[in-house]
C-alpha cells in the first residue's frame, strides 16, 4: 500500500518510479498541456506519461523544460508508436522523441501496443537504447501474458513495466499475478475507465463515507493495490486533489465490494484484437494530427 504522494515504486533494474504520474493523451492544446504541467509541477507530480502517437511530446517538453525543477528529480516517460516499430525504426524514433522532448535521455521507454511480428525485434532496439543508457528503465503497455512469454524467449532485459488498461470494470488480476511472478511492475492507464464509473451507487456510498471524491475513491484503489498509475486532468482542482489520496485509506470492506465490481468491461482496444486496434488508433491519431 502507498502511504504518500511522494512515494516511489523501485522497478527491476532499480530504477524509482513515482507511483502516481501524469499522463497527456489526448492533451493538444498547448495551453492546456503548458498550465496543466505547469500546475503539476507546483503541487508535487515528478512523474510524467505521454507517447509518440499523442502528438505532444515537444509541448510536454517545452512546459517541463521552463520549471526549474533539477532533471534528475524528473521521471518522463514516452511510448514507441505502431508505425515506429521494428529495429531501425525504433532507433530514430527515439532520436526524434528526445528532440521533441528536449532531454538527453528518457527514464522510460515502451512498446505502445505488441504489434504481430514486430515486437520482439523492437524489443532488441530497445535493449540496444538501455544498454547504451540512452533510457533508464524499458517496458511495454498492452502487453497480455501471451505476448510477455513470446517476448521472453528473445529478451535479454526482462522489461521493467506493462502498462495495460486497469480499473475496477478491469482489474487484471491474473495478469497482475502473472507480472508479480515475473518481477515486472504493474502501470495503469485509464485508471478511471473513462467516467464509468462516476454514477457507480458502490463507489459513491464509499465516497461518501470517506468524505472525498469519486474519482479519489478510484485513484485510492489502485495506490492500496501498489499500482503505478497515471492521471489525466487539465483542471488544477482535480490535479491537486489526486495529490490529497493518501489523507484517507479504504478498508478491507471498501475493497471487497470494489472488488466485486469486475466486469471485464473494456473502455479501450483489446490488445488481442489487433486489425481493430491498429484501424482505432490510427483513427485516433488522425484525430490529432
Amino acid at each position: 500500500m502507498v502511504n504518500s504522494f511522494q512515494a516511489r515504486y523501485r522497478l527491476n533494474n532499480g530504477a524509482m518510479i513515482p507511483y502516481l504520474g501524469m499522463g497527456v493523451f489526448q492533451v493538444t492544446d498547448q495551453q492546456h498541456v503548458t498550465g496543466a504541467i505547469e500546475k503539476a509541477l507546483e503541487f508535487g507530480y515528478r512523474s510524467f506519461d505521454t507517447g509518440a502517437v499523442y502528438n505532444n511530446e515537444k509541448l510536454v517538453g517545452e512546459a517541463i523544460g521552463h520549471s526549474d525543477i533539477a532533471r534528475d528529480d524528473l521521471f518522463i516517460s514516452s511510448k514507441i508508436w505502431n508505425g515506429d516499430q521494428g529495429y531501425d525504426k525504433v532507433l530514430t524514433a527515439f532520436e526524434h522523441t528526445l528532440e521533441n522532448l528536449g532531454v538527453d535521455f528518457l527514464d522510460m521507454y515502451l512498446i505502445h501496443w505488441p504489434l504481430t511480428e514486430m515486437y520482439t525485434e523492437t524489443w532488441r532496439a530497445m535493449e540496444r537504447l538501455y544498454e547504451e543508457k540512452m533510457v533508464r528503465a524499458i517496458g511495454v503497455a498492452n502487453f497480455k501474458e501471451h505476448h510477455l512469454a513470446n517476448l521472453f524467449v528473445k529478451a535479454n532485459v526482462k522489461p521493467a513495466i506493462d502498462q495495460v488498461e486497469t480499473h475496477p470494470l478491469l482489474p487484471q488480476n491474473e495478469l497482475r499475478a502473472y507480472l508479480a511472478e515475473q518481477g515486472i511492475a504493474h502501470g495503469a492507464w485509464s485508471p478511471l475507465a473513462k467516467g464509468a464509473l462516476f454514477q457507480n451507487p458502490v463507489i459513491g456510498e464509499i465516497a461518501r463515507k470517506h468524505g472525498v471524491h469519486v474519482d479519489q475513491v478510484i485513484l485510492r484503489w489502485h495506490m492500496e493495490r501498489n499500482t503505478i498509475t497515471m492521471s489525466r486532468s487539465i483542471s488544477a482542482k482535480r490535479t491537486l486533489e489526486n495529490t490529497q489520496l493518501f489523507d484517507f485509506k479504504l478498508d478491507a470492506e471498501d475493497m471487497k465490494r470494489i472488488g466485486q465490481l469486475e466486469t471485464g468491461k473494456r473502455v479501450g482496444p483489446d490488445p488481442d484484437d489487433v486489425d481493430f486496434m491498429i484501424a482505432s488508433m490510427e483513427k485516433e491519431r488522425a484525430m490529432f494530427s
